[in-house]
């Protein structure tokens, strides 16, 4: 089943330069790039975002973390995309991730994790019209 997906390479993963091999990746699972900026989040964009963890003890520091550079946002699209950017990502923290994973390559730790990703249908719908409202997205 086609499906879209939300994924951000987070400002640590931009400031390695590793744009490229993140977006590769994503390409050789069968996720098609159809929407995709470079953006720096404000504080209060990130903390909008990330609204549903509002009070998780991370949240302030995810926000800084986000608003601290330029992250790249992306809608994929493919089959199964959700299941399968989470199966690309790894584990949250890149240090419990599986081989191979863009968290376990690209990641620090798991705050400094490298991308973020949709978990659900209804997240990624929130999500993907978070950054791409109406007609941005191509077909």
């Amino acid at each position: 089943m086609s499906e879209r997906t939300l994924a951000i390479i987070k400002p640590d993963a931009v400031k390695k330069n590793v744009i490229g091999d993140i977006i590769h990746r994503y390409e050789q699972a069968g996720l098609k790039p159809i929407a995709i900026k470079m953006i720096h989040l404000s504080q209060s964009v990130a903390e909008g975002f990330y609204a549903v963890h509002k009070s998780r003890p991370f949240f302030e520091s995810l926000c800084t973390f986000m608003s601290s550079g330029s992250a790249v946002v992306l809608v994929l699209q493919g089959d199964n995309a959700i299941k399968k950017n989470r199966e690309l990502m790894g584990a949250t923290d890149p240090a419990k991730a599986d081989a191979g994973t863009i968290r376990k390559v690209h990641g620090t730790n798991i705050e400094f994790n490298a991308v973020h990703g949709s978990d659900s249908p209804e997240t990624a719908q929130f999500e993907v019209g978070y950054f791409f409202p109406g007609m941005e997205l191509s077909r």
